[in-house]
């Protein structure tokens, strides 16, 4: 390589990691957000695949950006230091977890091991570039035949994170019954012959079940779920428009109110839908009932991965 050539890209590549350190460190208006009350933030699990496919939103142009503003140093690097795949990649692997520890003891970011994945997959991409159309004698069709490596091994990285997202990430089951699953006390709520009835004039008629109390006594359904996590309950309510306009209706997790709706004569809303994900693990659900108020269709789903 030329003496010339060699200082140009020596000094090219000398500015853009200072743009790059720039990034990592003070963009984003990481100044503004420095606080040390909140302790070092370390990352150590992956939360999530490097790149899915294209979509206009800024989580994916931003892990875009964590593989493509790397891929530079693959090609730059190997030109300037000759050396092997093994080498190169350890040290850069070196490089990026003493900057993501910087980042984390200085609270100008964290040590995110997901960036430490897709940084390196840039890298990596680079290198290869660097091998198909600048290891030797750089002509102007090696170089187009490098660029079109990188969209090729781009577009690879991101079928593999999709086919591995399909694989591991959990997806939301079919909408269950509650009163299908075990309950503990010996309570039911009416599953056949379900009668409609009218909220806010707009007829209901529902399809699972109904939960209702009986009279002024007030009703208490309770099942079993058996510790599972990432559950979503849903389910209808309202009060009917024949009868009494006062009703009350509570649910408990695990014996701790999580929804409490108290109406009167001044409720005359339409029937509401009831959509509550609960992310900690849920063992037992106790639903109570009284006066006209009425809950219908409830059930419940999980988020399962695709052989569960």
């Amino acid at each position: 390589m030329e003496v010339k050539l060699r200082k140009l890209l020596f000094v090219g590549t000398f500015l853009y990691t200072l743009l790059i350190l720039y990034f990592m460190f003070f963009a984003f208006s990481r100044l503004d957000h420095w606080n040390n009350d909140y302790g070092y933030t370390f990352i150590l699990v992956p939360e999530g695949v490097p790149l899915r496919f294209p979509k206009l939103t800024f989580s994916w142009v931003y892990n875009f950006g964590n593989i493509a503003a790397f891929i530079p140093f693959g090609v730059v690097i190997p030109l300037l230091y000759r050396s092997s795949f093994g080498k190169f990649i350890s040290f850069f692997v070196l490089t990026i977890l003493v900057l993501e520890t910087m980042q984390a003891l200085t609270h100008l970011g964290s040590f995110d091991v997901d960036d430490v994945i897709s940084n390196t997959l840039g890298a990596a991409i680079g290198f290869i570039a660097y091998k198909v159309g600048c290891s030797s004698k750089i002509s102007y069709k090696k170089l187009i035949v490098s660029a079109l490596s990188i969209g090729v091994l781009l577009v690879g990285v991101i079928v593999i994170s999709e086919t591995i997202n399909y694989v591991v990430a959990k997806r939301e089951s079919p909408i269950q019954a509650l009163h299908d699953v075990k309950e503990m006390n010996g309570t039911m709520p009416m599953t056949e012959n379900l009668p409609s009835f009218t909220v806010a004039d707009k007829k209901i008629e529902p399809k699972m079940n109904v939960y209702y109390s009986e009279g002024d006594k007030r009703k208490s359904y309770t099942y079993i779920l058996g510790n599972k996590k990432d559950v979503t309950f849903y389910s209808y309510f309202g009060i009917p428009d024949k009868g009494d306009s006062k009703g009350e209706l509570t649910i408990l997790v695990d014996g701790n109110q999580r929804v409490h709706y108290q109406y009167n004569e001044q409720y005359n809303n339409e029937a509401e839908p009831l959509n509550i994900p609960f992310y900690d693990k849920v063992n037992e659900i106790t639903i109570i009932v009284s006066g006209n108020a009425k809950l219908w269709d409830v059930g419940f789903s999980e988020m399962k991965h695709w052989w569960e």
